[in-house]
């Protein structure tokens, strides 16, 4: 054994509203003994998503919640320190969900090796994991990008949005990106390629997307709904598609939606238009990934497709990278390093 405690982050209570660090436990607890069929695993690095935010929450969804005193749900790359599974071995480094905590134990059927000749074995976590996987099967399989055609993305700067437009433009889209801040928006245009990107923190997003966009919208991908979705909806050309991945402008609020209602615009654009809207969650195409791994890793090393990380040391620290993570704090991926990285990276 490696260590004789394991530190983790629990949640404490649910949030009301924006979560604060008061709804996070940071606790000790014996490291645990992988039994039959199991396998003990060193955290090394781990994932913040914006979903996170909803896993918090009671009541039903995609996925069931985060109890209270339970450890934080979150996906992990690891190293094998002690295995009662023939297919793995102590040393190997694996993609797993043991969460937010130094140490877990896994029984395999969520888990798969990571090859580090494919890259930084962090790359699990993002472009070659979850997030590129969420872009690529949403926008190819829902938005079905054609070459001329245009597409939005907001959180264009993120792990998802700065993957989706990247893939459009090799589709040949023209592509549009939303992101908040001058250098997120610098980068995009000069790093990622994308042709034009709005910092939505500047005044009249509304006019100035439409002005970026003279022939209409053919796709937008939805990752942050909101005023962004507002300024993109009258802009759908007939048939536009609208993958619909995330909305995390709204994901704090803890009551009903103040305002007029908008429901009989928006159901009448939707038939007038022949508007497709389709919420996915990635696990609707796992029978893709191989073909999204194959991809992605042609792309990466071709230079066709470029990907930033934004990693914080310590897991401790997790609880307040992912209250900025959900006020658009990121520049990037988000990963905490929990451990030694034992490729050197």
């Amino acid at each position: 054994m490696t260590a004789a405690r394991n530190r983790r982050v629990v949640l404490a209570s649910r949030p009301k509203g924006e979560p604060t660090p008061e709804n996070f436990g940071l606790d000790e607890v014996e490291v645990p003994e992988p039994g039959p069929g199991q396998m003990l695993l060193r955290t090394i690095y781990l994932s913040l998503d914006p979903y996170m935010r909803w896993r918090m929450n009671a009541g039903a969804s995609y996925a069931a919640p985060v109890e209270i005193g339970d450890v934080m749900e979150g996906g992990t790359v690891s190293e094998v320190v002690a295995s009662n599974i023939p297919k793995y071995k102590r040393g190997d480094i694996v993609l797993s969900r043991t969460g937010w905590q130094e140490y877990g134990v896994s029984d395999g059927k969520e888990a798969r090796k990571i090859d580090p000749a494919h890259g930084p074995i962090s790359h699990a976590l993002g472009v070659l994991g979850m997030p590129g996987f969420t872009a690529y099967a949403g926008l190819l399989n829902i938005g079905q990008p054609k070459p001329g055609e245009t597409l939005v993305v907001a959180a264009a700067s993120g792990a998802v949005g700065s993957v989706v437009g990247q893939i459009a433009g090799i589709k040949g889209c023209r592509v549009i990106g939303i992101a908040g801040g001058g250098p997120k928006c610098r980068y995009v245009v000069e790093e990622l390629g994308f042709d034009v990107c709005l910092d939505h923190h500047e005044p009249d997003l509304s006019e100035r997307l439409k002005a970026a966009c003279p022939d209409g919208i053919d796709i937008y991908f939805e990752n942050v709904g909101g005023p962004v979705f507002e300024s993109v909806f009258p802009l759908l050309n007939n048939f536009a598609r609208v993958p619909v991945c995330g909305l995390i402008a709204w994901y704090n609020d803890s009551g009903p939606f103040e305002g007029p209602d908008r429901l009989p615009s928006l159901l009448q654009n939707i038939l007038v238009k022949r508007l497709t809207f389709r919420g996915f969650i990635v696990s609707d195409f796992n029978a893709q990934f191989p073909e999204f791994l194959a991809d992605m890793s042609d792309w990466l090393r071709d230079g066709r497709l470029k990907y930033r990380e934004d990693v914080t040391e310590g897991l401790e620290n997790a609880p307040r990278e992912l209250i900025a993570l959900l006020k658009g704090g990121n520049f990037g991926k988000k990963i905490i390093r929990v451990g030694p990285d034992p490729t050197g990276a």
